[in-house]
């Protein structure tokens, strides 16, 4: 048995990026309770005894957006000593990218949730803000390296859906033809002929 005088929280924080087709978005939380009542914040919740990190990210991303097997991957802890100014918490931070049109709205608008776009990102409570800038940074690394970007559009798409995504995930415009060029020399998309 271990002893130790004092108990630390384990909380989850989730950025939930999305794409609309136009703007890359966030799912964002206006806090209904104490601390920071009013005030806009990541989606999250605290580890339970009985969980792991990841069942317990899938429990979170399910009740804010219906959605269950969604692409996620931790980022990494925020421990702070007064990150949270009522308890002890350390954060285990995650980005996970989805469908906008593919999740259930009322799920969303039910925990007080709505979807921001990530140039009129408000101010957020707490290291929040820290925790976005990071996975923000992750999403723009793993976008040049893996085909990530796939989960935030419908199954078929166009090159120029394709290119409006990356443009806005790197708040750029892109040389239509050389991205066209470089797309297609991946071998990653199939022609539908549609």
């Amino acid at each position: 048995m271990y002893h130790h005088s004092s108990r630390i929280l384990v909380a989850l924080d989730c950025i939930v990026f999305g794409f609309d087709g136009e703007a890359l978005k966030l799912l964002l939380v206006k806090r209904n309770f104490e601390p920071e009542q009013g005030k806009w914040s990541l989606m999250g919740g605290f580890l339970e005894q009985d969980e792991d990190l990841e069942v317990a990210t899938n429990r979170i991303l399910y009740d804010l957006t219906g959605l269950k097997d969604i692409y996620f991957e931790e980022i990494q802890t925020f421990g702070k000593v007064n990150r949270d100014p009522v308890e002890r918490t350390l954060s285990v931070c995650f980005f996970a990218l989805i469908n906008i049109h593919a999740h259930d709205q009322d799920s969303a608008k039910s925990q007080n949730a709505f979807w921001i776009n990530i140039e009129n990102k408000p101010e957020l409570i707490f290291d929040h803000n820290e925790m976005v800038n990071v996975a923000l940074e992750r999403l723009r690394y793993k976008a040049a390296l893996h085909p990530i970007g796939f989960e935030l559009l419908p199954e078929k798409f166009t090159i120029p859906q394709l290119q409006k995504l990356y443009e806005a995930i790197y708040q750029s415009p892109l040389d239509r033809r050389n991205f066209s060029r470089k797309i297609l020399s991946t071998n990653l998309l199939i022609d539908t002929g549609e």
